[in-house]
């Protein structure tokens, strides 16, 4: 059972007394806040949970406390709550946002980029960050080969000029047309993802915007290498491209994880999205295949081995030593070697030999 102060002690009387000086007559007395703060910090309460993001703005802020990040703050609001507030311009100078940052590539990282050779675990979103789906509907090309190519992204039809919007909050890195993309925005996030949004017919931000998740970035177009109006949408990591139907649900909107496995074996142009409960019946059935195959492949080399000896054993002959026995006598009346008789036996052809004692010579 954690023990949680949540605007209690100093904090509510500090509060309070803001509240008080800036003319609220309601404020309790003194002694009640005392007894108050006191109760509070005896009274076992579940821990508190931080709540998404918001715009200082849109809340009446009374006063804000450092958290020890210089990205997260705490607003006072004069309803007596709090809520923790990410600053952007903050948050932009982590080095996220330094490192391997180039306004006109959509692939920045280049042969120079990191090497992935594990599987990375990814906080999508959390408490402070939010998700919006860029544009629900069904999608039309999906991630993987296409026509002998990688198809790096899926493709959304979408009505020309329909707003798209951004998935995560992050900070632009690339707004330009490319012959391929056409008009093309990328966002970088503050956990190493990057997500691209092509063939717009028009870009509504610029390098160095920061967008908050379901901000309108562009409108949806067939600029570029298209057919027709849709959005062409990549996630990738450090450069790498994976399916983003791994983490998104285009038919529903629906984020599918907040907490995301990115496995090596995703950042393959062939590893197409499969279902969780597809995938992991897939895998099952796969694994048990194998395991069967590797069990039958053993017994079935065990059943050999052992038909082989018991046939060997058949044809086995022993001879039961009797005075005046060599190793040599006996070689030459089983048209064998001697050191053929000693490795059937374990013995060197120094070892005496018993008399009454069985030797196996063939």
């Amino acid at each position: 059972m954690k023990f949680t102060v949540f605007a209690g002690g100093a904090l509510a009387l500090a509060m309070m007394m803001t509240l008080n000086a800036a003319g609220q007559d309601k404020t309790p007395h003194l002694d009640t806040l005392i007894s108050m703060s006191r109760a509070e910090m005896l009274v076992p309460r579940p821990a508190l949970q931080p709540v998404r993001s918001i715009d200082p703005s849109s809340a009446t802020a009374i006063d804000t406390l450092d958290t020890g990040n210089p990205a997260i703050k705490i607003l006072l609001l004069e309803n007596y709550t709090w809520r923790y507030y990410k600053d952007p311009s903050a948050v932009m100078q982590s080095q996220i946002f330094n490192e391997y940052w180039d306004e006109d590539k959509p692939n920045p990282y280049g042969a120079a980029g990191p090497a992935i050779n594990e599987d990375i675990s990814i906080w999508v979103v959390d408490s402070l960050s939010e998700y919006h789906c860029p544009y629900q509907t069904k999608v039309y090309s999906p991630f993987g080969y296409r026509r002998g190519r990688g198809h790096m992204g899926v493709d959304l039809p979408l009505p020309m000029g329909t707003p798209v919007k951004a998935a995560f909050s992050g900070k632009v890195r690339v707004s330009k047309y490319f012959r391929g993309y056409g008009n093309l925005v990328i966002i970088r996030h503050e956990n190493g993802l990057e997500t691209f949004y092509g063939h717009l017919s028009k870009r509504n931000v610029v390098p160095g915007d920061w967008v908050q998740a379901g901000d309108v970035i562009g409108l949806g177009g067939s600029t570029g290498r298209s057919t027709g109006a849709h959005l062409h949408f990549e996630v990738r990591y450090m450069g790498y491209a994976f399916d983003p139907q791994w983490l998104i649900d285009f038919e529903t909107g629906i984020l599918r994880h907040r907490l995301f496995i990115l496995k090596k074996r995703y950042l393959n142009a062939a590893s197409r999205y499969i279902p969780e409960s597809d995938e992991e019946d897939y895998l099952i059935m796969r694994d048990d295949s194998i395991a069967y195959s590797a069990r039958a492949a053993e017994i079935a080399a065990r059943e050999a081995e052992e038909a082989r000896k018991a046939a060997e054993l058949a044809k086995a002959q022993y001879h039961k030593i009797k005075s005046g026995d060599t190793l040599g006598s006996l070689a030459v009346k089983y048209h064998t070697t001697v050191k053929a008789i000693c490795n059937l036996n374990g013995i060197t052809p120094k070892t005496t030999l018993r008399i009454g004692r069985s030797l196996r010579v063939r």
